[in-house]
């Protein structure tokens, strides 16, 4: 049978997420949203939420879900009153309730599967195998001077150029660190550059690792875009345009000289075993190293401190966390598969 396993796009920021996810949502069998705020703070608020084997603390859960405005569900176009109904007569774990509002945007668009895109999930993927300890990592890697270069431009980005390269190493590290521990078949990567160039060969490739069969509407995912893309994100206006590859390599009419020197000296290693070539910029100024491994150390430190407190918070959980709606996540519960007229008209396909 096909999967029903949950599907996170994950990357850099500005490394072609949004690209990626509308060729997803272009599958006949695969939604993907526009990016919401709720998976992981919600999570965070899980204490909050108290006991979920209350049908009362779950309609507490849905309301804060569907009501606040910073949750962005308005953008999901979705019936408030239905979904907040379906999680209260669903499971009772936090990642039921999430994966029941996304399972209705799937189902908004008559589609089995459901998928999720935030670049910054890569921080967070082990809490997101904790709410869906089946699901399906999809990282997108864009040569780190493109990603930095972009997000230098982006209306909502107020740090500075050493914070952009952190992320940016920070995703990378993860791809050579942690992606490798990660659960058999839970983790692919694609490159931007080669996606652009060859786009079915890629997508392809992709299909063939979340075990769904290609479809040729993936290449062109300008055909979705006014329906996964709010008007209102402006940057994202490419997604509206064929897929192109002249994107690539632009950092070099992008980036300041000091500012190619500084990514290269300090992502050097990190580009090259990505099999980006390095320019031969001359080396920063010892200022600008500094104020990068000052932007480096703050992002650790917050990093580290988020990562006790969360453990902390675990011993303290009155539910486990993990989604029970798919076929895969029902066996990891040792609970029985559902059979398809008591799932609500919403069976539960076997994977295998």
């Amino acid at each position: 049978m096909q999967s029903d396993r949950p599907i996170f796009v994950i990357g850099c920021p500005r490394s072609g997420t949004t690209m990626l996810q509308l060729m997803l949502h272009a599958h006949p069998r695969i939604a993907v949203p526009p990016e919401t705020r709720f998976m992981l703070a919600a999570y965070q608020r899980r204490l909050n939420f108290g006991d979920l084997d209350d049908p009362t603390r779950r309609h507490e859960l849905a309301e804060w879900l569907v009501e606040r405005r910073q949750n962005r569900f308005q953008d999901l176009g979705l019936d408030a009153a239905e979904v907040t109904r379906e999680i209260v007569d669903g499971p009772g774990t936090i990642g039921s309730a999430l994966g029941i509002v996304l399972r209705a945007y799937a189902a908004r668009f008559g589609k089995p599967r459901w998928g999720d895109k935030r670049p910054s999930y890569f921080k967070s993927v082990d809490v997101l195998l904790r709410l869906f300890p089946d699901a399906q990592f999809v990282h997108l890697i864009r040569d780190g001077r493109d990603c930095v270069a972009s997000l230098k431009e982006m209306p909502w980005y107020n740090k500075d150029i050493s914070h952009a390269i952190a992320i940016w190493a920070e995703a990378m590290d993860f791809a050579r660190e942690r992606a490798p521990k990660l659960p058999a078949g839970s983790y692919h990567e694609l490159r931007y550059e080669r996606l652009t160039r060859d786009p079915e060969t890629e997508l392809r490739g992709l299909c063939d690792f979340l075990g769904e069969d290609f479809d040729p509407a993936m290449c062109e995912p300008s055909r979705v875009a006014g329906v996964a893309v709010p008007e209102h994100k402006t940057w994202h206006v490419n997604t509206h345009e064929q897929v192109t590859t002249a994107r690539s390599g632009s950092w070099r009419d992008r980036l300041k000289p000091w500012e190619v020197s500084l990514c290269e000296s300090v992502l050097g290693d990190r580009l090259e075993d990505f099999g980006y070539e390095l320019s031969g910029a001359p080396k920063p100024s010892k200022t600008q190293l500094l104020a990068y491994r000052q932007a480096a150390a703050v992002r650790r430190l917050t990093r580290a401190k988020r990562a006790a407190h969360d453990r902390l918070i675990r011993l303290r959980e009155p539910n486990p966390v993990a989604a029970r709606l798919t076929s895969a996540q029902l066996r990891l519960a040792g609970l029985p598969l559902l059979a398809p007229e008591k799932a609500q008209d919403k069976p539960v396909l076997v994977d295998r």
